[in-house]
This record gives structure tokens, sequence and C-alpha cells, in this order.
């Protein structure tokens, strides 16, 4: 067994909220992939996980229900590593991967991770994965060096990447609103139980970079206007909605607030557009898009929200028992999910590499979890100058990811798109198909055990 730096670590401030949310339906996995330039040897990756797993702890645990609040508790079986599946991010079960909160697939030339919210979030999910990537080349005779997202494995953990930075930075005296009101939601046909429609666009940063200036906006901007836009015509179509059309963006705290923790640290920022019955012009969105997130993301507000959430935990919900911590998630979260956001955007930004590191890899990807009902939730990561955005889409309906690609298309960018669906967008002007195997075929249907989220045979 791992001489492990703790025997139990409580969730972080932001993963607390997750356990109580697993339904048969839904639970907040997430998918980090990268495609390497090589096909993967399935026997020397499980080797380079279990130095992985060695060197960053926190993901090397199981859950385990404490009275008052859900633990992490240190895990010495073996994390499985299995060929791919094609209807990923399928919820969590406790009894299920040897207790691990995190999955591990290999495909062709890719290598993907599969992570529950309460974790970590996708920054620490891609420190993750690039060090599980750096090791596995290690392993294959490459001479690969470490920076700030492929660490040394040979190192001991270090307890700044364990930390809660949340507790650390809750020190601000200012309140920040929390709660969001009702937003439009498409309709569609969903998908199956544990079925999703996955698509993946290739972009260059450079051309969208360019476009996004153009308008004199970041990328996320454009991005978040175009799919304000979008759904805003689609309410206007359908002419049976008033609410207001919002896009919810998760920030990374970390570039506000210095901190190294592979753990959560992350808040979502909502930007919004009113209903109104003549709708709004592309050019007018973009503008509110940027004015909404500039005031917004700013440290006092940051700051103020991550102290109120803090408080929330500590003081006022502090030795209120787990079970009814849990079943009150469960039940505001069944009547409420989503209900504040018509779709999500979450921008990680670049993954810098090792110079020595990049001549072996091609993308990197990552997927969001289907939504309830957001139809479309979008992730984006980039990498030298490859921007991959994927839509994780619940619905069997692809009129939104056509709409996207048609805007993207207009606007002069290439883009290449590669999907687990039948229709392949080929159709499509200014469209390229990419690989039409970059998803497995395999479909995976989890087992009927208990996924209550309490874990029965190890409560404390």
């Amino acid at each position: 067994m791992t001489n492990y730096p703790f025997k139990y670590i409580p969730l972080d401030n932001a993963g607390k909220i997750f356990p109580g949310q697993i339904s048969e339906r839904w639970a907040y996995v997430y998918r980090m992939t990268i495609e390497l330039k090589e096909e993967i040897d399935p026997e020397i990756l499980k080797a380079a996980l279990a130095a992985t797993l060695d060197r960053l702890p926190t993901f090397k645990v199981r859950m385990k229900n404490g009275i008052f609040e859900n633990l992490l508790e240190a895990n010495d079986k073996v994390c499985p590593v299995n060929p791919d599946i094609k209807n990923f991010c399928y919820r969590i079960n406790y009894q299920e991967n040897n207790g691990y909160l995190m999955r591990v697939y290999y495909h062709k030339n890719y290598i993907s991770v599969e992570c529950f919210h309460a974790l970590c979030d996708a920054y620490g999910a891609t420190v993750f994965i690039s060090t599980l990537a750096g090791q596995y080349l290690n392993l294959k005779g490459h001479s690969i060096s470490y920076n700030q997202f492929v660490l040394n494995v040979n190192e001991s953990p270090k307890a700044e990447e364990m930390e809660d930075a949340y507790e650390r930075y809750a020190t601000s005296k200012k309140t920040a609103k929390l709660l969001e009101s009702p937003a439009y939601h498409k309709k569609g046909e969903k998908m199956p139980l544990h079925m999703c429609n996955y698509t993946a666009l290739t972009m260059s940063f450079k051309e969208l970079h360019a476009i996004s200036k153009s308008y004199g906006v970041t990328v996320t901007e454009l991005l978040a206007a175009i799919l304000l836009d979008i759904h805003y015509k689609k309410q206007l179509s359908e002419g049976n909605s008033k609410k207001d059309v919002s896009v919810q963006i998760p920030v990374n705290l970390r570039k506000a607030f210095p901190s190294k923790s592979v753990r959560n640290f992350v808040i979502c920022l909502t930007v919004k557009m009113p209903y109104r019955k003549k709708g709004f012009t592309f050019d007018e969105i973009v503008r509110s898009v940027s004015q909404q997130l500039r005031k917004a993301n700013n440290y006092d507000f940051l700051h103020a929200y991550i102290s109120q959430t803090v408080k929330m935990q500590t003081k006022l919900l502090k030795y209120v028992p787990l079970i009814v911590k849990n079943t009150a998630v469960k039940v505001s979260f069944h009547f409420g999910a989503e209900f504040s956001t018509t779709t999500l955007l979450s921008n990680l930004g670049p993954v810098v590499l090792p110079d020595d590191m990049k001549e072996h890899v091609e993308r990197y990807f990552f997927y969001n979890s289907p939504g309830l009902v957001n139809g479309a939730r979008c992730s984006i990561v980039s990498f030298d100058d490859k921007l991959t955005l994927t839509f994780s889409n619940v619905y069997k309906e692809d009129d939104i990811e056509r709409a996207f690609l048609s805007k993207i298309a207009s606007l002069g960018i290439s883009v290449v798109a590669e999907t687990n669906r039948d229709e392949d967008f080929g159709d499509l002007d200014g469209v390229t198909v990419g690989d039409r195997q970059a998803y497995a075929d395999t479909v995976h249907i989890p087992t009927d055990a208990d996924i209550s989220g309490v874990v029965t045979d190890n409560s404390i």
C-alpha cells in the first residue's frame, strides 16, 4: 500500500455538493482526453497510472461517509484501465471501478480520464492526465521534462497541491448573489438512459482569436455570444417562452488567487439576455456578453463569492447530518437542476507542455457531463494552435451543433468535426469530417447496483 500523506481528507468546499446530486441519470462526470501520435500500449499505461496516482494521492481515493460530511479515503486497490466506450461520462457509482472516483480508458492513440467533480475540477484533471501521459512517454523510452502540467512522479506529493483553496481565500466580508432566475431551455427527444451524443470541433486558435479580436472581445466571450444567439433564435421560433437565455461559464480561480491545488477551485458566472420579442442582433449580444463577464470577473466579486459559499458550508451547515444535507441537495437538484442556465460553456484555456513532450502530442479534448435539460453543453481546451470545442448533448437532435458549425464556418474559420453520432456533419459547407473512428464503438450499460450515494459497507 502507498505511503499516503493522509488516511482521510474532507471534500473541498465545491466538491461537497456533488455526492447529493447522484441519480440514475446524472452525476457530474467529465472527461479529459489526450491524443498522442502513437498507439497506446495498455500495459505501459497501467504502470504509468500507478506512478501517477502515487504522485497525486488525492486521486487515489474512494468515497467514505462520515456523520456530518463525505470524506475521501485512501484507496490501496488498483485503478482499472479499460478499452474506451462510446457512451462515456455516465454516472458514477461508488461500488464500481474498485471504488475510484475516476475512470481511465484507452482507444487507438487516445488516453482518457473521467473524473467525478467531487474529486477535482478540469484544471486538476488536466494536470493528472498530462502527468500520466508524460510518465507513459518516459516509460516508452522518451525523455520528457516537467512543468506545471507535467509533474515529476519521482517527487513526493506536495501539501499545496492537496489544499482546499476555497478555505484559504474565504476572507472577504462582502456578499455576492448566488441564485439566478429561471432560464429558457430548448426542447427535444432525449437519448436513452446512459447515452449521450458527443461532437468535437477542432479549429485554429489563431484564426478564432483574430475573429474575436475584430469584435473587440475574448475567445470565450465570442463563443458564449454565438451560443446565446443560437438559443435565442430557437426560443423566438418556438414562441412559447419569455424567459432569459443564459450561458453558465466556469472560471478558474487560480488566475486571481494563486494556488497549485489539483482539487476544485472554480466558480460559475452566468451571462444572459432578457426576452425581447424582436430579439437582438449578434453584435448586440457580443457587446452585452463582454460587458457582463468583465463586470463579474473581478477580484472583489470572486472573493466575496468564495467567502459566502464557504461560510454556508462551515457555519450554517457544518453540524447538519450528512444524510439530511444530501437529501436536501437531491431534492433541490431534482426540481431545480440547471434551471437558471440555458447551456454551459467551459473554457479550460491552453495546456502548456514541455518542448520535448509537444512532439508526441496531437490534441487535447475536454468533454463535459451531459446535462439534464441543458441540450448542448460546450467545453474548450487548446494545445498549440489547435483549439478543440466539444458538445455533450443529451438530446437526439443536432440543431445546436449544426447552427454552431454554420456560424463558425461563416466567420471564415476552418473546422474539423468528429462525432459519435451517425450523422457526421459532412453536408455542411466549410466543415471537414475528421476520423470516423475517433470514438469507440462499444456501448457500456452500467449495472443496477445502488447509486444512492450512501456507502453502507464502510461508513464511519
